[in-house]
């Protein structure tokens, strides 16, 4: 189990959408908000529902969704534009349905830029990513003859690699103590001044869908459909479940943002409602477990 959860991890942090849900679905659970996604023109577009306005409190949400994201750090995604509303049955084209009449269809969204890890936590993911990816690997015992001088090579490179980061460190806090050291009270003024139109205005960017883009999300929302089908005939596990819920989710949405001028238009939106029942009895079978 530790090692599925680890691999999800993994591939949410490769920037996987389906793997991602799936995390911020298990740690927003507990809040009532339950999320869904789509990764569009270089920005991952977020919709979180719940029962009541009381548990979408802007604020707190987005503390908690940037929280969330940064810790992963998924790979090509620094731009996350949050939209909430109340939990509808119908799930049909959410994105172009926000996109067309956001003031209606939503409480509200905000777009965020996600901070990048810091080059010691980029090291410690990429050491644990290591370990795990040694564990999962079968271990063959090296003849005595051969450990020592390996130990002696790791020895080497470990003791290297220690050095390296020192030198690092040092370095950076050097040049944070000889930096000229800015002005905060003109500063805070111009930051209030002239705010950031990200956060002067979040509504919700509307963007014409290219036929070749509209042909590419049906075939991947087929290919994604495949493969949460193949893995919900062996799944046993809540994890399992959760996983086979969340591609079948991804496959939704993908269909969603398929554009009604495609020739498999009227497909897909059967497909959107399909898949999306698919993923609520994958759900239930996870709550079962």
């Amino acid at each position: 189990m530790a090692n599925q959860i680890d691999d999800i991890a993994r591939q949410a942090r490769e920037g996987s959408v389906a793997s991602i849900i799936q995390i911020l679905n298990d740690k927003l659970a507990h809040v009532g908000v339950r999320a869904r996604a789509v990764f569009a023109s270089g920005i991952l577009q977020l919709l979180c529902e719940a029962a009541t306005p009381q548990l979408l409190e802007q604020s707190s949400l987005v503390d908690r969704i940037r929280e969330i994201l940064e810790n992963l750090s998924p790979r090509n995604i620094r731009r996350v534009n949050i939209n909430t509303r109340l939990v509808r049955e119908h799930q049909l084209l959410w994105l172009e349905e926000i996109s067309r009449d956001p003031e209606n269809q939503l409480l509200w969204s905000q777009e965020i830029k996600l901070r990048k890890p810091n080059l010691f936590k980029r090291l410690a993911a990429a050491h644990h990513e290591r370990q795990a990816e040694e564990r999962a690997l079968p271990r063959i015992a090296a003849p005595r003859s051969m450990q020592q001088p390996r130990q002696f090579k790791r020895g080497i490179v470990g003791g290297v690699s220690l050095s390296v980061l020192l030198l690092v460190a040092v370095a950076a806090i050097y040049k944070g103590l000889n930096s000229p050291v800015p002005n905060s009270t003109a500063a805070t003024t111009q930051a209030v001044a002239s705010p950031s139109s990200s956060e002067a205005t979040p509504a919700v960017k509307t963007s014409k869908e290219n036929p070749n883009s509209a042909v590419d999300s049906f075939s991947q929302a087929v290919r994604v459909a495949e493969q949460a089908a193949t893995q919900g005939k062996t799944a046993q596990s809540r994890e399992n479940w959760l996983v086979v819920a969340a591609k079948w989710q991804q496959a939704s949405d993908l269909m969603a943002a398929v554009s009604p001028n495609h020739p498999r238009s009227a497909t897909a939106v059967n497909r959107t409602v399909l898949y999306r029942q698919n993923s609520d009895r994958a759900q239930q079978e996870a709550q079962n477990k």
